[in-house]
């Protein structure tokens, strides 16, 4: 192979680990259920664009609970030496960092809602895949899970159905609670 092609794949590779990490957060996959939920939820009763404005809404603001909650819960006292507006600020950044996974989980099935509030998208065509790449991901997400902790390809396929699977278990019971 020459040097070219492989600083190609590095290249396409590179984004697609720090995706793939991104997704791999707690956050995310807390974020993956929380969205898929919220579309589970409104899909029969309300219009896509109710659904797109709910679920986006309603993200924000799980977003905003888990950087106040982070922030509260990081903050330094005065032993550290930083003045306390630096130190707060710092936990603030930290704790949006660590919670930025509920906000990329929503990206993908809200592509999809939004393509059906244009009306480039069948509405329950968009409910589907709204729902299911959230499955998608899930299963990816333990595959990768799997191949990095050097399964053999049957374990990480093993690994991807029990991840979507639990995932969509839990979505189930969260409709059930709603």
């Amino acid at each position: 192979m020459h040097d070219h092609e492989s600083a190609g794949r590095t290249a396409v590779a590179r984004p697609a680990r720090l995706v793939l990490r991104a997704y791999r957060t707690e956050s995310a996959v807390y974020g993956v259920v929380l969205v898929s939920t919220l579309i589970a939820i409104g899909w029969e009763d309300d219009t896509d664009l109710e659904v797109l404005l709910f679920t986006l809404g309603a993200v924000a603001v799980f977003w905003l609970a888990h950087v106040y909650a982070g922030t509260v819960a990081r903050e330094e006292g005065p032993e550290s030496g930083r003045p306390r507006w630096r130190a707060i600020v710092g936990a603030a950044w930290r704790s949006a960092a660590d919670s930025s996974g509920l906000l990329l989980a929503m990206i993908l099935p809200t592509v999809f809602l939004g393509l059906a509030a244009i009306g480039w998208l069948d509405e329950y065509v968009a409910y589907y895949l709204a729902l299911w790449v959230g499955v998608l991901v899930l299963a990816v997400i333990g595959w990768w899970t799997a191949a990095r902790r050097g399964g053999p390809w049957g374990w990480r396929l093993l690994s991807a159905l029990v991840t979507a699977s639990l995932g969509l278990l839990v979505i189930w019971l969260s409709t059930l609670v709603h």
